[in-house]
């Protein structure tokens, strides 16, 4: 489907709903996450689960579903040597995604991070391993390409949590030609003040204000706390008068494998959600640990 139907929703202020968590539900489903590509991996060895889960969101009544290509970070597997598998991967992952989508009203979209090489049993990117801008923008364009090329609608700009790495993956992004959505996380400091996920020298507040100024077709709130996500709205609309999503996680990583514990169930995600209505948010999912129950939920609440 093309991104048509979203942006007539978009330009109405219709909900719109999201997807959940790919890569926790592909690993819910039994596949063994990679040590160092967490579920990158699976696009090539169970086509079949990544397509199943695709389906089930579908069927939950999701619009806009998201390839998985969050974790064939361009960042990533330059670290590892492997540049050139990159649109390898994301080629199997979008033919799974499309698919998946074929004939039905739902946009796909290619899923950008800046995910670096993580600490093991712990949810922290190695921020000592580091590649100077130009490299950096070289690698992001080619990303974007790559997503382009195999077909996504859009792309999704997923965990952005500085002023660095952030901007030059969105820029890279948004010269490629496709709509982008760019999804902003935060985490609360020790001072009380939000900071980008993992990027404690980043106050959220300057994350917000430059990545709103690059004007892209949406700004959402994601892999986020549900108890930080309305003071992290209320940030981002300082700056930010457009579209705004919400897709909050559930659970903790500790890698490479998601841990389900304290989870919101899909009655609480429905409540929160209305919070976030209330605030402008006309976009709703759910992230890392958030399953199909859970956009089911959402879609009977808030689809007309």
């Amino acid at each position: 489907m093309s991104y048509d139907h979203v942006r007539k929703k978009l330009v109405s202020g219709e909900i719109i709903v999201l997807d959940g968590g790919t890569g926790t539900d592909i690993q819910r489903r039994g596949v063994a996450m990679s040590g160092e590509t967490w579920c990158a991996e699976a696009n090539l060895t169970h086509a079949d689960v990544v397509r199943s889960v695709h389906d089930d969101y579908i069927a939950a009544g999701a619009d806009v579903i998201t390839a998985n290509t969050f974790a064939s970070s361009a960042l990533l597997f330059n670290h590892l040597g492997r540049d050139a598998d990159v649109p390898r991967v994301d080629s199997a992952a979008l033919r799974a995604a499309k698919a998946a989508a074929y004939g039905k009203p739902v946009a796909v979209a290619g899923s950008m991070s800046t995910m670096r090489p993580m600490t093991n049993g712990s949810d922290r990117n190695q921020l000592t391993v580091t590649w100077p801008e130009e490299d950096a923008r070289r690698l992001f364009r080619a990303k974007a390409a790559a997503l382009r090329d195999a077909g996504a609608d859009f792309i999704m700009m997923e965990l952005l949590r500085d002023t660095d790495y952030a901007i030059w993956a969105s820029e890279a992004a948004l010269e490629v030609g496709l709509p982008v959505w760019i999804g902003l996380s935060c985490e609360r400091g020790e001072d009380g003040a939000l900071y980008g996920w993992g990027r404690p020298d980043c106050a959220f507040d300057r994350i917000a204000s430059s990545l709103a100024a690059l004007r892209p077709d949406v700004m959402s709130i994601m892999h986020t706390s549900p108890n930080d996500t309305g003071e992290a709205i209320n940030i981002l609309k300082k700056y930010w008068g457009g579209p705004i999503g919400t897709y909050p996680e559930s659970g903790y990583f500790k890698s490479p494998d998601w841990v389900f514990v304290d989870v919101i169930t899909p009655g609480d995600l429905v409540d929160k959600t209305r919070e976030w209505q209330q605030q402008g948010a006309t976009i709703f999912g759910g992230c890392c640990g958030i399953g199909p129950s859970h956009i089911e939920a959402l879609s009977e609440a808030f689809k007309l």
